[in-house]
């Protein structure tokens, strides 16, 4: 099973990082490359403890759904969603929230499991995993720019 670990230094106040990182307009913002919309669940604000998103997508050629619901919250330090539908065999995303020095450390682990057994470990091999990371990269970047010049009030 693949665990993606990112470490992401964000200029910013704890909350607002923690606040974009469930805002479903940044993600939009963060996944224009795959036109990520919602297409059933929370449609717009800050995804809370309890509730699902249906995201529909073209990742790597395809559309398809991925459905998440937020399984863990502590406010401003953690929160977990959970792939409950959608391509995987099994996909969890952690978001940890820590500051210091006028600096937010967020940090994510990503764990899934490839449908399709061996196929899909060598899938992974191949370049899932890479391309995971990157989307998680991408969607940082979107974290920290946000967040760090103030176009957070853009959307929130």
């Amino acid at each position: 099973m693949p665990t993606i670990m990112l470490f992401t230094k964000i200029e910013a106040p704890k909350q607002l990082v923690f606040d974009l990182s469930r805002s479903i307009e940044l993600h939009k913002i963060s996944t224009q490359k795959t036109n990520e919309k919602v297409v059933a669940g929370r449609a717009s604000g800050l995804i809370e403890l309890g509730e699902t998103v249906t995201w529909r997508a073209k990742h790597l050629g395809v559309y398809q759904n991925f459905t998440s619901k937020i399984t863990g919250c502590i406010p401003s330090k953690y929160f977990a969603d959970k792939m409950i539908n959608g391509a995987f065999k099994r996909f969890r995303h952690e978001h940890f929230f820590s500051h210091q020095n006028d600096t937010t450390l967020l940090v994510d682990v990503m764990e899934y499991i490839s449908p399709l057994g061996i196929l899909g470990k060598f899938v992974d091999f191949l370049f899932l995993e890479k391309y995971m990371t990157q989307f998680l990269k991408d969607r940082n970047h979107t974290i920290k720019l946000y967040a760090e010049s103030g176009k957070w009030k853009e959307i929130m």
